[in-house]
This record gives C-alpha cells, structure tokens and sequence, in this order.
C-alpha cells in the first residue's frame, strides 16, 4: 500500500516536510551522511496489542513512518505481543486500521511472538556463558533485593547455580513442568550497578495462558525488555525511537544485544511522551473509563484514542499536523489542548460545507409574511476565502426555528441578537424586527413574533442602515428533526492527576463532557448526507454524521470541535 502523501519517485518531498527539523532528525542525517549503519534507516512503530492506539502514539507513529519516508528508508509495525493475559486479536485489527487511517503504510508486519524460538535459543546461549540463571525466590523477595537507589542490590542465593543446573530448569521450564511464578530466567549483570534495571533483570518468566496466537505452544514469555532490542536487531533496526521513560532501559538494551552478538546494533534514542492538557494518556487508565462505564467504549468521541477522535470527526490530516506543531522534543512539556483544536478547526475550516442547524429551537414567526409562501434562498456551501465553489438551496418560510439563545426578552448592554424592538439579519435571509412574544401558562416564551422587510433579501438594506446582530434559522415546514451530541473536554482539570488526597483522577471527570441536543433542528441539504460527512453547523461548531448511530430517518451528529474555546472566554471573566 502506498502512502498517500509519499510524492512519486523522483519528486521532491512536500516543502513542509523537507524542512523539518528536530534532534531525532539531525541524528539521522549525521548517521546517514557518516554510513554509520551500512544500510538504509529502518525504523518500527512497536505497539503492544492490549488497547486502542491514543493521541499520543499518533505522535510516535508520525514519527517513525515519517523519518523512514523523508530518508527513504522502511518502517516496520511490529506487534510486542510478549504478555497473554491482556493482549487480543480484537487489537491488533484496530492497530492496524488506526495506522493505516492515519496515512500510513508500513513495509513489514511483524509480531514478537514469531521470535520467541529465538529468544528462548539466546536465553540457553546465555545460560552456558555464565550470563543467565534460573532464579526460584519469590517475586517479593526479588524485588526486595534489588535495593535503591543508594544502596546495592542482594545477590540472589540461586545466583550461583552451575551452568549445568541452571540450564535443565531452563529446560524443564519451557517443557511446561512447574506453576507460575516457581521460577524466572534472569540475567546476571551487577547487583551493584547505578542503574536498577541493571540488577540482574528478569528475561523470562512462566506463565500457563493461551497466547492470542500461539495457543497453549509457549508457557514461558520473554518480559518486555529482553524480546525488545533484540526483535530489534532481529529486523535490523537502525533508529530505535521511544519516548523518555524508557531512557534508563537503555543500558539493558545496549548490553541484550551486544551479547546477543550483533554488529552495528540499533540505537535507541529518547523523546519526550505526550502530555496533554484536559486528558490520560495511559492505557491502564482508558481501560478503567472503559471497564468502569465512565465512556461508552474505546470509541467514544470523548476519549482520546485515535478510533475516538475518528468517530468525533476529526481527520488524519489534523492529527498529523497537530504531530507536526507540538514537533520532537527532549524533555517533557503539557501541550495545550487548545493546539490540538487548533489543529482540527484550521483542517476542517478548509475542506467542510456549511449548513444552519438549530441546537435548542425557538419558534419565530413573522407575521407579515404570506402564509403559504415559500422561498428558496442559494446560500453558499463554503466562505470566500477557501477556494471552493458551490451552493445550496434553503427554504425559507412565514414560521422558522431559531436558537433559543438568540432571543433575549430583556438583553443585556452588547446583545446584539434578537429581542424586544431590536431589528437583526436571518442569515442569507431578511433584517426582520420583533414585535412581540407568545408564552404558556408557566410565562415560558414559546413564540417570537416578528415583522420582515421584503426589500431586504440577502440581508441587506437598499436604504444603507446597519444592523449588528445575524442569527442562523432554519425553516420549521422543512427542519429534519436531528440530534445533536456536543461533546467537550473529559476531565475538568488540566492536569486529570492534580486531585485531592484520597481521590484519583476519575473524581476529575467533566460532568458535562456530553450534553445531548435531542431536539435539534437541520436544514433539508444535510438529508441526504451518508454516515461519517462532514460539516460546520453555522455559528455552531464543527460535526460530524456518527458513522454508527446516524441513519436517514434518525440523524445524528457529533461535535467534533466549537468554532471557539468557549473554556477560555470562561478563564478570562
């Protein structure tokens, strides 16, 4: 599969994408100009396959497949699918869709599983040499043992088991002879080393549990950081890129794979993870939304993982321009939410049609219009300034739907929308003044009455007066009945973490994360308009038809992004 933005052979890359510049990129280039690795660059997204891909690894993806591309070099996707208990079928399709969604297209597919042989052939080299042992104390006591930062690790008291010993347990190990947790490999570095994770680190442990694809063939797994440098290798790696927590696993990761007897190893390179205002980033925490009911599943529009933001509406092309924006850095930093809104309003700003649609309605009729009359204004699908064409066609009658907000029977000073005497522009339409309102029996305004100025189509005045406020309407004889979900930030704080004591960050939940307009009224051109388009509603925001829920007869839409931060107006009061 060809990626879409890949220029074809021969062709310069995109300008933007030529002049990017960062640590990572710089680091390449020397290592390319200097032939240090003897082959072309060959990066991987290496994803576990125990949820759905997040905000934040749309970063590293864009990363890894982007520095293949601008270096022509491959990119593998590689499933480190090491744990049986959490990982699934179920998420390595997502995985998938969600890569190839976001524009990319890797070069190998590879999963961790298929080295297990190998890694198990490395782990018996390693207990010949003397460089592993077969550890049967309990976990806790092996964790106890490590010691601190100050202070050295306890050598294990199987540290000093023959070669032979240790390699019939290894042996009777992968034949599936003891329970869970009776033994683990480890390797046998330095219970004195600086770095902890150098502490003689566990490779492989027993676990009796159906792999996703090997089935029952495997009951001893290799722990994350041995299968990890050395699938590397096994690939032939050159750039290794992860994010910062990972910086200390890289002495573990230089030493595996030295041993392992590889000449010019990858190297591994740290940037700084995601951090992102207003969100979690972590899967164990999007599981817990999940599993907790706190969303509707890994989809919904509110979460942060890509299926959600997809299902919200927004696009491949914001997400990787919002990678672009925020770029590679080396140390951490929370990124403004407000940039990836940004993102998504200056994409969708470009490329959707606009349409009225009326969130809370309000019943307007003007009272000097015939009553039977029906107009057909051509109200334009897109602004001037974006270099698209075309038009719509929209009833206008004597009773329309307006926002409720709109009208205002005692308005404030700077309302400038419709009220008591105050004459204001119906967009594409008439100026229209209101002359009056109808209540029920509770004093609740069911109608506003108004009178129009026939002279005044397009909203314009021939006499040259000036009129401040225009609000959007819709026809009520036409309206398509719609519901409209308006989806805001999930948490309410910026940090979902920064609680108080005795609580977590689910306590920091935005209780109005979905509000739901069930009432909503739409104008006709959007009927036919199949699951997944898109649009501005006008004065609105931007939406999208949910490509599930939303059907011919039943419309549905979800608000991808307002046309303002409406949090920030708040801030600033």
């Amino acid at each position: 599969m060809t990626h879409p933005v890949q220029p074809p052979p021969g062709e310069a890359l995109p300008r933007d994408i030529a002049a990017r510049k960062d640590f990572i990129r710089e680091k390449v280039s020397a290592d390319v100009a200097s032939g240090r690795f003897g082959r072309p660059v060959h990066t991987r997204f290496p994803p576990e396959p125990n949820g759905f891909l997040h905000i934040g690894h749309a970063k590293s993806i864009c990363l890894n497949f982007g520095i293949a591309r601008e270096f022509a070099g491959r990119c593998n996707l590689r499933f480190d699918d090491t744990n049986p208990a959490t990982e699934d079928l179920r998420y390595v399709d997502a995985i998938r869709e969600d890569v190839r969604w976001l524009g990319f297209a890797w070069d190998e597919e590879r999963f961790a599983s298929d080295y297990f042989e190998r890694l198990y052939e490395i782990a018996e080299a390693m207990v010949r040499e003397g460089k592993a042992y077969v550890d049967s104390d309990r976990e806790e006591r092996i964790r106890a043992a490590r010691g601190t930062v100050i202070e050295p690790g306890t050598p294990s008291p199987f540290r000093d088991r023959t070669a032979g010993e240790n390699l019939e347990l290894l042996r009777r190990m992968r034949a599936g002879e003891f329970p869970d947790g009776a033994h683990v490999l480890r390797a046998r570095i330095d219970m004195a080393h600086p770095n902890m994770l150098m502490r003689d680190p566990l490779l492989l442990r027993i676990r009796h549990a159906e792999h996703y694809r090997r089935g029952a063939e495997w009951c001893v797994y290799p722990l994350y950081d041995f299968a990890h440098g050395l699938s590397d290798a096994f690939e032939g790696i050159t750039h290794s890129l992860c994010t910062l927590e990972f910086k200390d696993n890289r002495d573990l990761y230089d030493w595996l794979v030295h041993e392992a007897g590889f000449a010019r190893p990858p190297e591994q390179t740290e940037f700084a993870r995601l951090e992102l205002d207003y969100t979690v980033l972590s899967k164990r925490k999007l599981l817990r939304l999940v599993n907790e009911g706190h969303v509707a599943g890994w989809d919904d529009p509110r979460m942060p993982t890509i299926a959600g933001l997809r299902r919200r509406g927004v696009t491949p092309e914001a997400i990787r321009a919002f990678a672009d924006t925020i770029g590679v850095a080396r140390s951490d930093a929370r990124i403004e939410l407000a940039t990836l809104e940004h993102a998504v309003r200056d994409d969708l700003n470009m490329r959707v049609p606009r349409v009225m649609v009326v969130a809370r309605p309000l019943k307007l009729v003007i009272t000097n219009y015939p009553e039977e009359r029906v107009e057909t204004l051509d109200a334009p699908l897109y602004p001037h300034d974006v270099p698209l064409t075309g038009s719509r066609p929209v009833p206008f009658s004597r009773e329309l739907w307006i926002e409720r907000d709109d009208f205002l029977e005692q308005p404030p000073k700077k309302f400038f929308r419709l009220s008591q005497g105050r004459e204001v522009r119906l967009r594409y339409g008439y100026l229209v003044t209101c002359t009056g309102v109808v209540k029920d029996a509770a004093g609740e305004i069911v109608e506003v009455h108004a009178t129009y100025d026939p002279a005044t189509r397009g909203g314009d005045a021939p006499d040259g007066r000036r009129v401040q406020g225009t609000i959007h309407w819709v026809s009520a004889r036409h309206a398509l009945d719609c519901e409209l979900r308006l989806y805001d930030r999930l948490f309410a704080r910026a940090d979902p973490d920064d609680v108080p004591e005795g609580q977590d960050f689910v306590a920091a939940l935005n209780p109005n994360s979905l509000v739901t307009a069930r009432g909503a009224k739409a104008e006709p051109s959007v009927a036919a308009a199949p699951p997944g388009s898109r649009y501005q509603f006008e004065r609105t925001g931007y939406f999208m038809s949910d490509p599930i829920d939303s059907r011919p007869d039943a419309l549905v839409f979800n608000r991808t992004v307002a046309l303002r931060d409406s949090w920030a107006r708040l801030k600033d009061r």
